[in-house]
């Protein structure tokens, strides 16, 4: 492969001035074939079972080492994009070494996190599901157009307690200061780590340089202080090998701002600690000549807690108002959008979501949130998505009806949905791809023995739901999946 020169030159001197790490492998391992993964979602399936769903697959077992859950995909030929697991949210795919910032930072249950520069969505997707739907993630995405993949992967994961915005840094600095107990910086950067995936990104980088990029990454860095809590956590991280976006990044940053900390981590597998008396120590990178991934760069650093003072104090006093759509009342709608729910979910999984939509429920024109949050913290800024989604309220000739969105069925567990209301097919039944198709499905004769007569009903591969179809009584179902998701 044809590297830059000044890439080649730079990174000659790195390794000689750097005996902590052997050049040996490093050229030839741009000519070598990149590697491929998976990461379970621990939303939809339960981390003692990972293994279990790897085998059902058909994939070999071998673990991406620094991430739960990470697993490497050795088959060249499987198409991840197609796979009706993947539409389900059971997994997402990623290069290997893209798995280790989240880890790292390790977002915990009630945790309000921030992912500022999120699309695709893999490390917000991970972030989320360490949440357990407890605190807050907001995933944000400064493109418009690489936003809307961020929002699909959201959705496809099951996240509920997500709000996704489409903003510059600075604004949201601006709009909520001292709010984040974590945040992860996947900064933009010059790519190097990623030559030999995408071999144009070599003529990206000869044009713009790493220098636009260390623009950027400083103002971000900047921005993200201004949005961390005291006693809050950072994990900043790039997929390129130069300095001057990796440690010499982060050592300004520590230098003007002196309340920051390194977190040392423990030893991980396949991941190379810098020691003391490195130019960064604490600091993380993998090797592609020495580990089985792309190149990265990650730290994590903690912000100082400051005793006197209580962050929560910058949070806006904000209660909750009860908005009205245009055509039905707060309370009309709930109702309407409950008993939906109550045709479709057991009984005590009925209750437990009742008064999650009683504590969170939110209507703005006839749409319907679920947010953990007051929902004017979002005010002034572009907000792609707030909240949980289930849908909208609908007039229609029988009176005022709730229509699911198609994310509903994505955070719906098969344990807690009534058995009359799910048509539940393995992975190798051909109407689970007519289902995703778009194509009308038709229920068997034992199916139709459990199945209501006629309604909603959640459409799932393997107890894993998809979306949602209408049954009529003759057993054929009207298909819902949304139009825009649909494999052609």
């Amino acid at each position: 492969m044809k590297l830059p020169i000044e890439f080649v030159n730079r990174m000659n001197e790195y390794f000689s001035s750097d005996s902590n790490v052997s050049s040996e492998g490093f050229w030839e391992s741009f000519d070598s074939q990149a590697f491929r993964g998976i990461r379970l979602n621990s939303i939809k399936t339960d981390r003692s079972d990972f293994s279990k769903v790897v085998e059902r697959m058909g994939l070999s077992e071998k673990k991406v080492p620094w991430c739960e859950g990470g697993f490497y995909v050795e088959d060249e030929s499987m198409k991840t994009g197609r796979d009706p697991y993947y539409l389900a949210g059971v997994y997402y795919s990623t290069e290997p070494s893209a798995m280790l910032p989240a880890q790292v930072l390790g977002a915990k249950p009630g945790d309000y996190v921030l992912d500022l520069c999120a699309a695709p969505g893999g490390k917000a997707c991970r972030l989320g599901e360490d949440l357990k739907g407890e605190g807050l993630l907001v995933a944000n995405e400064i493109s418009e157009q690489r936003v809307k993949a961020l929002l699909r992967n959201i959705e496809r994961t099951g996240i509920r307690n997500a709000v996704i915005l489409n903003e510059n840094p600075d604004n949201i600095a601006r709009r909520l200061p001292l709010f984040f107990d974590k945040i992860l910086v996947d900064a933009p950067c010059s790519g190097e780590g990623m030559f030999r995936r995408d071999p144009s990104a070599t003529k990206s980088w000869e044009q713009y340089g790493p220098e636009s990029c260390q623009v950027i990454q400083k103002q971000i860095l900047n921005a993200t202080d201004l949005m961390l809590k005291p006693g809050g956590e950072i994990v900043y991280s790039t997929c390129t090998f130069g300095l001057g976006e990796d440690e010499e990044m982060v050592l300004d940053f520590l230098k003007d701002h002196s309340d920051y900390e390194v977190i040392a981590h423990p030893e991980i597998e396949g991941v190379t600690h810098q020691k003391e008396g490195s130019i960064l120590p604490g600091a993380m990178r993998i090797w592609p000549h020495i580990s089985e991934g792309d190149g990265h760069f990650c730290v994590h650093l903690r912000k100082k807690a400051i005793q006197e003072a209580d962050s929560n104090d910058n949070i806006p006093e904000l209660r909750k108002t009860k908005k009205r759509s245009d055509h039905f009342t707060y309370n009309q709608s709930r109702e309407a959008f409950l008993s939906f729910m109550k045709d479709i979910l057991a009984d005590n999984d009925y209750e437990e979501y009742e008064n999650y939509v009683n504590k969170f429920y939110v209507l703005h024109s006839d749409k319907i949130h679920l947010l953990p949050v007051d929902e004017r913290l979002f005010d002034r800024l572009v907000v792609v998505k707030s909240g949980d989604f289930p849908g909208e309220i609908k007039n229609t000739n029988t009176g005022r009806v709730f229509v699911p969105s198609n994310c509903l069925a994505l955070t719906l567990n098969y344990e807690g949905i009534r058995k009359d209301s799910i048509l539940s097919m393995p992975r190798e039944d051909m109407r689970v791809e007519r289902y995703l198709k778009g194509e009308t499905i038709i229920a068997n004769e034992e199916e139709n023995k459990v199945l209501k007569t006629k309604g909603f009903v959640v459409v799932c591969v393997d107890n894993y739901p998809l979306g949602f179809a209408k049954k009529t009584p003759d057993g054929t179902f009207k298909n819902l999946y949304p139009k825009a998701w649909r494999l052609v």
